[in-house]
């Protein structure tokens, strides 16, 4: 091929590229023209809500508490990164208590302290956090399995279809976890990080530490834990994000 032949063949694949550039661009424009304008399904248009369904019932069938975070050595961790601040006004009061809804027979709530936290088994894990935004920590988390604080203050049998909701004391901050991934063997309600007591800007006196659920999941500064049949509340599936949030 000589250079005519070559300047000849080079300006029509640009052509073409440009062509085809140009009109993948306008494909997409108008794909996502038309999944914009679908109608709403639950604050979000039907057909990303049906991914994220699809995406939800995959990853509870694929669900095991025999199937574990990787976990890491001393070495490994890494300074907190503070985020998130709802629900958290203010210092945390010093006669802190926890508000326990749905764990008695009776129908009753329960006012479960600090100290009785404190006195059931101690565990100890270091995982890694991830946040919805990208960014990860890994982390040493210190406080009691929440399967252990519902074998201590539950009554009769946690129905495996059933949720948990955990609120922050003033309801600004929620959220809801599907019953099996809230008895994971690697569900903390965790009072201490990185080897010391849990910081205010971290949550302290008590948070969620959950290894199979991204960071938005993590509540900090819990005033509420509630049993419940129906799926709890959630504060960013109400922002339109995955309710599950699961791994």
């Amino acid at each position: 091929m000589n250079d005519s032949e070559m300047r000849s063949e080079m300006r029509r694949l640009t052509r073409r590229s440009l062509f085809t550039g140009a009109a993948a661009a306008l494909l997409g424009t108008g794909a996502w023209e038309w999944l914009r304008t679908r109608r709403d399904d639950d604050e979000e248009p039907w057909p990303l809500r049906i991914g994220l369904r699809v995406d939800e019932q995959l990853s509870r069938d694929y669900f095991d508490d025999r199937r574990l975070a990787r976990t890491y050595g001393l070495r490994d961790v890494q300074p907190g990164r503070p985020n998130g601040t709802e629900g958290m006004e203010g210092p945390p009061p010093e006669n802190w208590s926890l508000k326990v809804s749905g764990f008695l027979n009776s129908g009753d709530d329960l006012t479960v302290t600090m100290e009785q936290i404190r006195a059931l088994p101690k565990s100890e894990i270091i995982t890694e956090l991830k946040c919805i935004e990208g960014w990860r920590r890994i982390i040493r988390w210190g406080g009691v399995r929440f399967r252990d604080f519902v074998a201590k203050f539950g009554e009769g049998d946690f129905d495996d279809d059933a949720y948990i909701g955990m609120a922050t004391a003033d309801e600004g901050y929620y959220v809801g976890l599907d019953m099996p991934s809230a008895m994971h063997p690697q569900t903390l309600l965790a009072y201490e990080m990185n080897g010391g007591p849990l910081t205010p800007e971290h949550g302290a006196p008590l948070r969620l530490a959950i290894s199979v659920k991204y960071g938005i999941k993590n509540i900090k500064r819990i005033g509420t834990i509630r049993y419940q049949t129906t799926r709890p509340r959630d504060f960013w599936a109400e922002e339109g994000y995955d309710w599950y949030a699961g791994f």
